[in-house]
């Protein structure tokens, strides 16, 4: 199985300063997926101990098969990312040298055809990450009410024609329920006009990305694990982010801006020491692939990376 780990030098690269300056060295990679960003991790840093979390069982098998020959030195654990303090606790470990979180849905869950993340290929509407949960995208389109579908249509894939969308979506459940995404790609290409087919790719990728986000509640698990992540690190620690759309990018941005801003009121002559910043930010804004990368790996093209460490306790 090809596959390739977005910007995986940049990140290790961030995180070589808090993983050479720490005794004992623990990393948690957040999103584990097919282990590429660990294994190179491992191979670099002989001392350190990286902790790999995983919602997916499939990922965790194909992870645990590629970074057999590190022994201890991996430690896995089936979870959402949100759970990163209780899993860093069953490890026995209460500090961490640093986090990386690499969020989306991954190359493994794309190429799965059958799992039906994807709009070029039919398949059950399923989204799952997980599948030991219940919920699927065929639940969500064929019984949420269509109040509840707009809704997530337009703020999860920022859609301009979520209603159109479901109105169609329920007329077509009403005769039989929508079970294939190929149906759900085909209803949703009619559903918008055909002057702005035309334009911005395939007309289904918003809602796919809907959907998907729904059926994992990737942006509450996001806005519950990056405070965690960031009360874990030790100083000098760091927390490495690597986003995929906007929405993402703009949660991680918010909470580590906050983190970094100084508590200090704006009319004191000098900063107070229990309302300095605990965190500095390492990259100022946000980074891109190399072009390089992005013409070698298509799923770069729309990273965008964010790095911040603590500097106090």
């Amino acid at each position: 199985m090809k596959h390739i780990s977005v910007m995986r030098d940049r990140c290790i690269e961030l995180l070589a300063p808090s993983i050479e300056n720490s005794r004992n060295p623990v990393v948690v990679d957040a999103t584990l997926g097919l282990g590429g960003h660990t294994e190179a991790l491992l191979n670099r840093f002989p001392e350190l101990t990286v902790i790999g979390i995983d919602r997916d069982p499939s990922a965790l098998l194909h992870a645990h098969e590629r970074l057999a020959a590190f022994g201890s030195r991996l430690k896995t654990s089936h979870a959402v990312f949100d759970s990163i303090t209780d899993v860093v606790s069953s490890h026995g470990f209460s500090q961490l040298s640093g986090v990386l979180f690499d969020l989306g849905v991954s190359s493994m869950q794309l190429d799965e055809t059958d799992r039906g993340f994807s709009y070029s290929h039919d398949a059950p509407l399923d989204m799952r990450m997980d599948s030991t949960q219940v919920i699927t995208a065929y639940e969500i389109v064929n019984h949420y009410e269509p109040g509840a579908l707009v809704k997530i249509l337009r703020t999860f894939g920022e859609e301009k024609f979520a209603t159109r969308i479901v109105e169609n979506i329920v007329k077509a459940r009403a005769i039989a329920p929508l079970n294939s995404t190929m149906q759900l790609a085909t209803l949703v290409k009619e559903s918008i006009p055909a002057a702005t087919r035309r334009t911005g790719g395939n007309p289904a990728k918003r809602t796919f990305q809907a959907l998907r986000i729904a059926v994992n509640d990737e942006l509450g698990a996001i806005t519950r694990a990056i405070p965690q992540a960031l009360d874990l690190v030790e100083v000098g620690g760091r927390v490495v982010v690597m986003s995929f759309q906007s929405l993402e990018d703009k949660i991680v941005k918010e909470f580590f801006v906050e983190a970094s801003t100084s508590k200090s009121p704006r009319d004191l002559p000098m900063e107070l020491p229990e309302y300095a910043a605990k965190f500095s930010l390492v990259i100022k804004a946000s980074e891109k692939a190399s072009q390089e990368e992005q013409d070698e790996n298509s799923r770069s093209t729309s990273v965008r990376l964010r790095a911040i460490e603590r500097v106090a306790a």
